[in-house]
């Protein structure tokens, strides 16, 4: 496993991270298989760990601070992560980033995984009906309690970051360390267009979500949609990349990464390793045998002529 510091900030997460999206306390019930495949995560090297309080209404959170107890790793060797924004329940002010709701929420995040503070606390979308002064303001006072080690932003748009970051900066507040995009070889140009301009010169690393384009880029779905797959169950999902176009794109891939001896999914994932201004990528397992696949893409690294290659099959 490699290691990067979180933009310019002194702590250091794995390249190739674990999240809860969509799968613990989801799909994903069975406490063992959570278990063994956590664990399996932690003998390769990963530390990171990244749930929202939206995963499951709180069941992602649950479970992984259920596993984490069990497994008796110690705290100080992870870096665990959670966000605030989506309603966990009908109430009027169970949502969004106001003051009352971030300040409830990171305590009951907090009772779920275990842990008396989180190491990242992001701000899960942009709330346009909280001020921005309140919003600096409230995850700065949540980072000096000493609830959350550093705080972040997800799926903001470049504008908003760097109104967040300018008027931190100018007003003796916390400002945010990291951006949680969408990123990969079939979703890359909102992100390097117009995400890393703003976020590599504030000194912002990106930990970035689905960097296999929700399991598209590793091939599985290259001769039809399977019963079971995450595609199947999610009409969004299968909408939004499976298409006659990335089919073929995905397929083009294969030779490049036989010629290299990896996987696709290795492939993917060191591909978007590549930018210096990512500092990890956040992969979902619901096997023991994928969080092993995916955590050696850490060690891969892309010459000029893969790159060009894997530029060529995409176009």
């Amino acid at each position: 496993m490699n290691y990067r510091r979180l933009g310019r900030a002194g702590m250091k997460v794995s390249t190739v991270s674990l999240g809860a999206w969509t799968t613990y306390g989801g799909s994903v019930q069975d406490k063992k298989l959570i278990t063994d495949i956590v664990a399996k995560a932690f003998e390769k090297g990963v530390n990171f760990f990244d749930n929202a309080d939206a995963y499951a209404r709180g069941a992602g959170e649950t479970f992984m601070g259920e596993v984490f107890a069990d497994l008796e790793i110690p705290r100080h060797q992870l870096v665990l992560s959670t966000k605030v924004f989506w309603p966990m329940s009908d109430g009027v002010n169970d949502r969004g980033l106001s003051r009352k709701h971030v300040l409830e929420s990171i305590d009951l995040s907090l009772e779920r995984l275990q842990s008396d503070y989180v190491d990242i606390y992001f701000a899960h979308r942009y709330d346009p009906e909280t001020p921005m002064d309140e919003i600096v303001e409230v995850f700065s006072d949540v980072v000096r309690s000493g609830r959350a080690h550093y705080w972040g932003t997800s799926e903001w748009t470049a504008a908003q970051i760097a109104e967040a970051h300018t008027l931190a900066t100018a007003n003796g507040l916390v400002a945010p360390v990291t951006e949680q995009p969408q990123y990969s070889l079939l979703y890359r140009e909102r992100v390097e267009d117009e995400i890393l301009p703003v976020t590599e010169p504030k000194g912002m690393g990106l930990v970035v979500w689905s960097p296999l384009a929700m399991g598209m880029l590793t091939g599985k779905y290259d001769d039809g949609v399977p019963e079971g797959s995450r595609f199947a169950a999610n009409d969004g999902f299968r909408e939004r990349f499976f298409t006659d176009e990335n089919v073929a794109r995905v397929k083009a891939l294969e030779p490049i990464a036989n010629d290299l001896g990896i996987t696709r999914a290795q492939l993917a994932l060191a591909w978007v390793l590549r930018q210096s201004g990512v500092s990890s990528v956040i992969t979902g397992a619901t096997k023991v045998a994928q969080i092993e696949e995916t955590v050696a893409a850490a060690e891969v690294v892309l010459d000029d002529a893969a790159l060009e290659r894997i530029d060529a099959a995409l176009a």
